[in-house]
């Protein structure tokens, strides 16, 4: 297995992969460290998840550049990622007491009921390249949390940034078998999948990805978690403050080298700030600074390997041979790498890409519309659903049209983004279940009902 930097060409490293026999190795240990794991004490849990977030924090630099390295993304926003997924350790640190003690339900007067939460045992997660540790840790903390032991999959062109997530684990103190990496190709997920001692699954990714993983876990009768991709709504009224509005949209559809399932990526504007949206986005889309992911300078790297920026080129042509108008970029950077520029594209017709599929690079697609409940429609007019914003300076508007997207996520005046503190996740094409949050924690764990019945003399049942 090997991990080639997107910016140069040149090899980062090379791996070996993981045999059959030793994946099965893993299973089996994944399997043993949990029937420990799961009688550990949850602030036991919790404090060992305050140490990965020092570790991860103590090693912030390190990260950053290995994830910079592997797939393309700005430096400065590697390390934002980093920071994040140890904000998401604390978060869980600080909060898995409360989101999994019992829950007590009214029952009967003779009676008293409640709902346990707890783990289902290892669960295997697919995880995508594009924000490398980030994805894996908002499944790895509110999982261990709960008592899971977890088995990684990662995509394969970031073997380092895996091994290097098992290490801050075993540095905080995990321990062995409770999250491990498991260097292999997709071609291995269906045998863990339908392994008995794999209990559950997550997977972040495509839709023909996703549908392969339901489909084997279905047959097995296994729970999964799916988040799809999506092609978010950035709807503007009439009413917006365009000068902070620009700002957030060219960042909105730039961030991670726009390779981001929760980037805006349709433009949907209100035809009395058409006219001045349109120039000032194609002007601070082309002011951003395309180059070196490692210098704190740049604002967009490389795509992540040469064949996705080739797939995202054709997706471009596709849509302005189809008749929708290339406002600025629209081909290769003529340099080394995989470098694509911000490209804008003006009302993509019906059955091309930009308008209907998901494009994953630095790429938007600008419509016009007269009215909000245009707006909506357009917005909802989409086989996605993960996340939609709308810019407003009337937030009850806002909130109502909020209401009405069609999306797992709607967010009034900011980008979408993922926060610990809030279920992630989406409907439709993008997906079911959700991370992080209370909800997130409570994905993976068995909700059992326990009644205790007062019916019988408290010296016989052992009821006080």
């Amino acid at each position: 297995m090997e991990s080639t930097n997107p910016a140069t060409g040149e090899t980062v490293d090379t791996y070996e992969e993981h045999t059959a026999e030793e994946v099965d190795a893993a299973l089996e240990r994944a399997t043993e460290t949990f029937d420990d794991w799961k009688e550990t004490s949850l602030a036991h849990r919790q404090q060992l998840l305050s140490e990965a977030a020092s570790v991860l924090r103590d090693r912030t630099d390190e990260y950053a550049e290995l994830m910079t390295r592997e797939m393309g993304k700005p430096v400065d926003q590697a390390r934002a990622e980093v920071e994040k997924c140890a904000w998401a350790c604390d978060y869980y640190a600080e909060t898995a007491d409360e989101h999994l003690q019992d829950e007590v339900v009214g029952v009967d007067a003779d009676a008293r009921a409640f709902v346990s939460y707890e783990p289902l045992g290892p669960v295997l997660a697919v995880m995508p390249w594009n924000f490398p540790f980030w994805q894996v840790f908002r499944f790895a903390a509110p999982n261990l949390a709960a008592g899971n032991v977890g088995l990684l999959k990662h995509a394969s062109n970031v073997p380092g940034s895996a091994l290097a997530i098992e290490e801050v684990f075993e540095a905080a103190g995990f321990p062995e078998g409770a999250f491990q990496t498991l260097l292999t190709h997709s071609d291995t997920v269906e045998s863990i999948l339908t392994d008995e001692r794999c209990r559950a699954a997550t997977l972040t990714g495509s839709n023909a990805a996703g549908e392969a993983v339901a489909a084997t876990a279905g047959g097995e009768a296994k729970k999964t978690v799916l988040e799809l991709g999506g092609s978010d709504p950035f709807v503007v009224l009439d009413d917006a403050p365009i000068e902070e509005t620009v700002e957030q949209a060219a960042y909105g559809r730039t961030q991670n080298n726009g390779e981001s399932c929760i980037a805006a990526k349709r433009f949907i504007v209100h035809e009395d700030v058409y006219d001045e949206f349109k120039p000032r986005f194609v002007e601070e889309m082309e002011s951003l600074t395309v180059g070196d992911p490692t210098d704190d300078d740049t604002d967009v790297g490389p795509q992540a390997q040469p064949d996705l920026m080739e797939e995202l080129h054709e997706q471009v042509e596709e849509t302005v041979d189809a008749g929708g108008d290339l406002l600025t970029g629209g081909e290769p950077s003529d340099r080394e790498g995989a470098f694509y520029p911000p490209t804008v594209i003006e009302e993509p017709p019906e059955g091309t890409p930009a308008r209907d599929e998901e494009v994953f690079g630095p790429v938007a697609a600008l419509f016009e519309v007269s009215s909000d409940e245009e707006a909506v429609e357009l917005a909802n007019d989409t086989k996605f659903g993960l996340g939609a914003s709308v810019w407003t300076d009337d937030l009850t508007r806002g909130q109502r049209i909020a209401r009405e997207f069609e999306s797992g996520m709607a967010f009034v005046n900011s980008i979408v983004a993922s926060d610990p503190r809030v279920p992630f996740g989406g409907v439709k094409r993008s997906g079911y279940g959700r991370e992080l949050a209370r909800h997130g924690v409570h994905e993976f764990v068995n909700r059992k009902t326990v009644w205790v019945q007062h019916g019988l003399d408290a010296s016989e049942s052992g009821i006080e």
